[in-house]
């Protein structure tokens, strides 16, 4: 088994969908377009989610780094 690091996963999620939970317990999915070292994330198609259901669309969004708790695959 390969050992994979924090970035290998990120890099693997480029260009597909994530959903990513925040502090406060909002969580966001959509098309992870990028991130840098802080963690800091965009997303492409974001939906804000509420107990796993759509409340809103956002369109594309900047998640600060620090607040970020989890990415999933989507």
């Amino acid at each position: 088994m390969t050992e994979r690091r924090p970035f290998d996963v990120l890099n693997a999620a480029l260009n597909n969908t994530v959903v990513i939970g925040l502090k406060g317990g909002v969580a966001f999915r959509g098309t992870m377009a990028a991130y840098d070292v802080h963690m800091n994330i965009v997303l492409d198609k974001a939906e804000m989610l509420v107990n796993d259901e759509v409340k809103k669309g956002m369109g594309t969004v900047l998640l600060r780094g620090d607040s970020v708790i989890y990415i999933s695959p989507s």
